[in-house]
């Protein structure tokens, strides 16, 4: 599904909505609830929103597990962070216990070894069946999400829940969830803005399926819901 806004703010609006609508739920009905964050630019508008007092109070972050989609290899403090820009906008802001927050990085191990016991934490947390309540995507011009870049090996993961690897062009490692744990969610929410992304969002959603080329199309829940937020630039009906 496709949900089109007049701008950014109307989007972070609803994202964070969504949010507090699925933390109260899942919450309610089990106790806890997990949810994957997404990095880069697009959600830190999303993320300021949860913070504010407006937002913040309406969720018992005491039962919030967060875990993150992908991350560049980088400490925890580097600018390139992932977690550092989601401890900026949000999780420096609200109460949750740090035990309860898996970063996607760890000093003084390979990124491969580390995916093995990022796996694992997520199999504690949310046991065999692996399904988040919700996770949070971008996607690049590139159609790539999460970690998920066009032409790489890992596009064809099966088994694995998470894989880190070397990104040839970005002369960087990555780590990233796979796309048959992605798509065991009960909520995917995939946030796209500006018309940079128009392009690969038409081929992504009425193109070919083409995943080597666009790796978002290999994002189709087992029995959640995908739903795309999504302004008119990017939408193309500007």
């Amino acid at each position: 599904m496709i949900q089109i806004y007049n701008n950014t703010e109307e989007i972070n609006t609803a994202a964070a909505d969504l949010f507090v609508t699925l933390a109260q739920k899942a919450i309610a009905e089990k106790d806890k609830f997990t949810a994957v964050l997404t990095g880069g630019s697009s959600p830190a508008g999303i993320y300021k929103l949860l913070a504010s007092d407006d937002y913040k109070t309406k969720i018992d972050w005491s039962k919030v597990f967060i875990f993150w989609g992908d991350e560049r290899w980088v400490p925890l403090n580097d600018d390139l962070s992932n977690a550092k820009m989601s401890y900026a906008a949000l999780l420096s802001h609200v109460p949750i216990p740090s035990e309860n927050i898996f970063e996607m990085y760890k000093d003084g191990v390979t990124p491969e070894d580390y995916a093995v016991t990022y796996e694992q934490s997520i199999r504690k947390v949310l046991g065999e069946e692996g399904k988040f309540d919700l996770i949070l995507l971008g996607m690049g011009d590139d159609g790539h999400t999460a970690s998920l870049f066009p032409g790489q090996p890992v596009l064809e993961e099966q088994t694995k829940w998470v894989s880190a690897y070397y990104l040839e062009p970005q002369k960087m490692h990555r780590i990233t969830l796979t796309a048959p744990l992605i798509n065991k969610a009960e909520k995917i929410i995939v946030v796209a803005f500006g018309e940079k992304k128009a392009p690969a969002l038409k081929e992504v959603t009425t193109g070919a399926y083409n995943p080597a080329t666009y790796p978002m199309q290999l994002i189709k829940p087992v029995s959640g819901e995908l739903l795309f937020l999504v302004d008119k630039s990017a939408a193309g009906t500007n």
